[in-house]
């Protein structure tokens, strides 16, 4: 027999197989498409052989006919290996640990969140275990309140590890342990309280059983078989992870991970997982307004007709949103012509995702994947406090900084699944991690060093980085002496590193970070051509917006106020939280009529002349390009009675009553991809990205519901006993009904996993070319940025000055939030529990010098206006500078960073300040 290069032979039960030799048995066995049982092995943490729940059999040669009880998860794979899944000792001995395992486990599979949806409920079937003989008191626990994300059910645990693994090991969490030993052991807090680690949710699915479930489901609980689900992508970060949507009932239940090899991987934050609920939020636009028909709402054609009546196309402007779909956008910008189509970001995003857009395609380094960052052997953090801004970009650093001390693993000969051993020897060390950011973040813990300042100087430091690596870079004079030591380190690490990763992007809002990043990016890459760089960008579509193209939204207000147009249509965008608040307000008395079509009730919605329902992800179906330029496709989970659809199918329905020669055309989703296309060759390929709207399998479209699926008459019983004619989807291969194909489908339409014996998430092996590898024909989304191929690199020259402090004045700097600086996620109750109060970020310094305490107010003026906020002490932030929570409910919009002039208190206005205040020493952090 012949074999791939690099292939092994092994044999089960007889029958030869070839399977990679860096594998145990039970990932060979997986992937081949054995049903092994197991507990404590996870894809993503590898082996510790906990459970004792995958024993086979194996046998010396062919002759052997005793052979051994081994863990699969524990034997490595080699040449010619001979073991048995079906040998009936092996069958045997796992029925009996299954049955040990259930000696404790209570009889609530009917009440539990995970009933029919439990991998514990799998295996036991798997096992043949169908009848306990235990007789006896099971062990009982008291559970915790571990915060409004997660529900604990400590009774049902089978000890099988995961959770402390991946909460401490995976995601470096702190306040989840395992205490008591033997048959008491115990998962959870030392003591009742919120689970702080930002990745929290995922014990939900790595838990096999109900120990640990989605507290956001159980407040609205729907058994998972029945939820209608479809393919989404999470629109709270630039990331673009990967999530699984669940509806019942006309509301948004639940949402999960959904594998993407090359993105997300088997996780998502808790921000992409809790997030969803404002989807169901009584802010919610349901009904088409017309102001001067209100109260009352109107029907959908009487809104289009009142749009087509009063607007004048030659009169209307449009803008965008960088949290709308590229489809819309596009429709909006086809709509009222090039020249009229403002992007709707602050002046500051529109420079700063511009320049992104640009380094990624010019840089000669490529952007990694978060499959690639993992895999990153030295990284540089510079401006960026990624646990807030892009949490899974944070997770995939943690697993970086193992890459370096693995290799005395596999100097060890052990193999690095072996998880339990790998971390022995490696006893916690980490690799080079570096990072420069203006405060404290919490991958400071497993970095090298770190350097926390204003953003010149963050600034200052990457170009000398840059200039260490390679001398063509300029180099940046009148460094201090400590910051250039540590830029030389830096360099010679980097250089040194087989796979050297940069990180950046446009939270710290300057333009010199960024072109330092990509300065150290281009001398690296000169250097070492496995180098790479990854650029965060502000939303879940900034990288789409700004390859569509548009003009500045303070072009947009000059158009109104200056008389130029005097109608202006928004789609899914809150001006407020892009512009002053004087202009905003000066924009919308000027214009004449405001068409908004968006989800929610807000600032700028209450404006709108007409305000159309639009839909949001859960609701509509399109595109989003990540911050690598990854195209991927989101799918409308459920339809609605009501009169929301898609920003695009407004504005094309609305291009129809203006004829409009482009619009009249559009009949579905594939149209308007078709005609991005074709309008704009940057976005060539978006068009198979996913399968059409006529794709079938046998001649059926793919079901949204599982077989399961129960009360669909019942549902509409009190409107009719005669169940309903199904609702159809002219936008996607994908039907709304339990109807349909059910077997391996491509990966961008992968509704939920589920395979005969495997109703949980662990479903997913079943649908990947290996387990652990990309889906069955290829993990989903389209890379549409690819990097230029440069003889010699360019670099940016300008190096800013020093940062030097005014009197009287606070730099403010921008500061991020995982849970309270997104827009949408900040309606979700769970959310909202975790957001923390409005502030202002002083160093303990300047707190000294104005005589003000924790807590206590400080005037301030920010663009002519006055406001007040209450000071939180940060002993890592620059003397002179002061943070500022960007997006926080209750802080006031600023385009950040800028200057604020400190106004003094009241009682200071009476008596001027003390001279001692003006003569303390300076604190120095």
């Amino acid at each position: 027999m012949s074999l791939e290069v690099g292939m092994v032979t092994i044999y089960i039960d007889n029958v030869p197989y070839e399977v990679k030799p860096d594998r145990n048995l039970l990932e060979a066995c997986l992937s081949l498409g054995f049903n092994l049982p197991y507990f404590c092995w996870h894809p993503a943490m590898g082996s510790v052989g906990a459970c004792r729940q995958c024993a086979v059999k194996v046998f010396k040669d062919e002759t052997d006919t005793k052979g051994r009880l081994v863990m699969s998860c524990m034997e490595p794979v080699r040449d010619n290996l001979r073991l048995s899944v079906d040998e009936p000792g092996a069958k045997e001995f796992r029925e009996t640990v299954i049955e040990w395992l259930m000696t404790n486990h209570p009889h609530d599979c009917a009440v539990c969140d995970e009933g029919g949806s439990c991998h514990l409920q799998d295996m036991t079937v798997m096992t043949g275990h169908a009848y306990r003989r235990y007789q006896f008191k099971k062990r009982t626990y008291r559970n915790q309140y571990l915060g409004p994300f997660v529900n604990h059910e400590m009774n049902r645990c089978i000890q099988c590890y995961r959770c402390v693994r991946f909460y401490k090991d995976y995601a470096g969490g702190k306040d989840l342990d395992v205490f008591a030993a033997h048959n008491h052991v115990y998962f959870g807090r030392s003591e009742d309280g919120v689970l702080e680690n930002e990745f929290s949710g995922n014990l939900a699915e790595v838990c096999p059983t109900g120990v640990f479930t989605d507290k956001t489901l159980k407040q609205h609980y729907t058994r998972k078989w029945d939820l209608t689900m479809a393919p989404s992508v999470c629109h709270h970060c630039s990331l673009g992870c990967n999530i699984t949507a669940g509806e019942r009932y006309g509301s948004l239940r639940q949402i999960t991970n959904r594998y993407n090899g090359e993105v997300n991987g088997y996780f998502i934050c808790d921000r992409g997982r809790f997030g969803y609920e404002f989807v169901n939020s009584a802010s919610r636009i349901r009904r088409a307004l017309v102001r001067t028909q209100l109260p009352e709402a109107v029907s959908k054609e009487v809104a289009l007709q009142q749009v087509a009546n009063i607007l004048e196309p030659a009169r209307v402007i449009g803008i965008g949103s960088a949290r709308a779909s590229l489809e819309s956008n596009f429709a909006l910008k086809t709509l009222v012509g090039a020249d009229n189509f403002y992007q709707g970001v602050s002046d500051n995003d529109y420079d700063l995702v511009a320049l992104a857009l640009k380094v990624l395609k010019e840089s000669p380094a490529r952007t990694f994947s978060l499959r690639e960052v993992e895999q990153a052997d030295a990284v540089f953090i510079l401006g960026e406090d990624l646990t807030n801004t892009a949490p899974m970009l944070a997770l995939a650093v943690r697993q970086s900084v193992r890459q370096q001390p693995l290799e005395i693993v596999t100097k060890a000969n052990i193999p690095l699944w072996q998880d339990a051993a790998v971390r022995e020897l490696t006893q916690g060390e980490s690799g080079p991690l570096f990072i420069s950011t203006i405060t404290a973040t919490k991958l400071d813990e497993v970095a090298t060093a770190t350097s926390h300042a204003d953003p010149d100087s963050i600034a200052r430091l990457g170009f000398a980085v840059a200039y260490f690596i390679n001398s063509d870079a300029p180099p940046a004079m009148n460094i201090p002496e400590a910051e250039l030591l540590l830029a030389q380190q830096i360099a010679e690490v980097l250089k040194a590193a087989k796979k050297p990763l940069i990180i950046s992007g446009c939270s710290s809002g300057s333009e010199a970070v960024l072109k330092a990043a990509a300065n150290i990016a281009a001398a690296l890459h000169a250097k070492n051509k496995e180098a790479g760089i990854v650029l965060t960008v502000p939303e879940c579509n900034s990288l789409g917006l700004a390859m569509l193209g548009g003009h500045r939204l303070e072009s947009a207000f000059e158009a109104v106020l200056n008389g130029y147009s005097d109608s202006v249509i928004i789609i899914e965008n809150n001006l407020y939280r892009s512009a002053d608040k004087v202009i905003v307000d000066s924009f919308f008395t000027k214009a004449k009529e405001i068409v908004v079509l968006d989800h929610l009730h807000h600032a700028t919605s209450e404006k709108a002349t007409i305000l159309l329902p639009a839909g949001t992800f859960s609701e509509a179906d399109g595109t989003l390009l990540n911050n690598e330029g990854r195209a991927q496709r989101f799918y409308q989970v459920y339809p609605t009675s009501e009169d929301i659809q898609e920003s695009w199918r407004w504005l094309s329905q609305i291009g129809k009553l203006w004829h409009h020669p482009i619009l009249t055309g559009w009949e579905n989703l594939d149209d308007i991809t078709r005609a991005i296309q074709e309008q704009n060759q940057q976005f060539k390929g978006v068009e198979k990205l996913a399968p059409p709207a006529s794709f079938r399998i046998a001649g059926e479209k793919i079901a949204r519901e599982p077989h399961r699926y129960s009360g669909r008459t019942a549902m509409n019983a009190h409107i009719n006993v005669s169940e309903p004619k199904p609702p159809q989807d002219p936008d996607s291969p994908l039907s709304f009904t339990m109807e349909g194909y059910r077997g391996i489908v491509p990966s961008p339409v992968i509704p939920f996993f589920w395979a005969p014996g495997w109703n949980s998430m662990q479903s997913v092996n079943k649908f990947q070319e290996e387990v652990g590898g990309p889906l069955r024909y290829g993990d989903p989304g389209i890379r549409l940025i690819e990097p230029e191929q440069r003889n010699v690199p360019h670099y940016f020259t300008a190096v800013p000055e020093n940062f030097q402090s005014l009197p009287d004045h606070l730099f403010l700097v921008p500061l991020y939030h995982i849970f309270g600086s997104e827009e949408l996620s900040i309606l979700s109750p769970g959310v909202a529990q975790r957001i923390p109060d409005p502030y202002l970020a002083l160093s303990p310094a300047d707190a000294l010098a104005l005589g003000l305490k924790e807590g206590e107010p400080l005037r301030f003026q920010l663009n002519k206006q006055t406001h007040q906020l209450p000071i939180k002490l940060n002993h890592t932030l620059t003397k002179g500078t002061a943070g500022l929570p960007k997006g926080l409910p209750g802080v006031p919009f600023a385009e950040l960073p800028t200057w604020a002039v400190i106004l003094k208190t009241e009682s200071e206005s009476k008596t001027e300040m003390k001279p001692e205040w003006k003569n303390q020493p300076q604190i120095i952090s």
